[in-house]
């Protein structure tokens, strides 16, 4: 149901874009629609892995559910990510779950995205600090 509402959604911003059908975007979606991750933001911070899980295995079978903590303090950074057995299962919790109080905040859900790769510094082109005054 989420695929449809986002699909729709989609062809409405190219209609009116006067007929640019967003290619990319709409690929994109699908690309990510296809999954059963989801991004979870706007966790209370006092949420942790069992506590996400709980709170989402009403809609199937939860593989994965896993708070972000930051790497210096150890507190929760405030999002998460779900896995699901199935991609219903997932859809089902987006509908379900999106803009809903847990733990007094309101939650924002989405199918995940893929992390996109980092560039690196160490290529051909990067100079440096180089002083041209030798």
């Amino acid at each position: 149901m989420a695929f449809f509402n986002k699909l729709g959604s989609l062809m409405r911003q190219s209609i009116s874009q006067k007929g640019q059908v967003p290619v990319v975007s709409m690929l994109n979606s699908i690309r990510c629609m296809s999954s059963s991750r989801l991004f979870i933001g706007g966790l209370p911070w006092s949420t942790d892995d069992q506590t996400l899980k709980d709170a989402f295995s009403g809609f199937g079978e939860v593989t994965e559910a896993r708070v972000i903590m930051d790497r210096e303090t150890g507190r929760s950074r405030g999002f998460g990510f779900v896995h699901y057995d199935s991609v219903e299962n997932a859809s089902e919790a987006v509908s379900a779950m999106d803009g809903q109080d847990l733990g007094g905040r309101t939650v924002r859900v989405s199918f995940a995205q893929d992390r996109r790769p980092q560039q690196s510094y160490n290529d051909n082109n990067y100079q440096g600090n180089r002083r041209s005054d030798n």
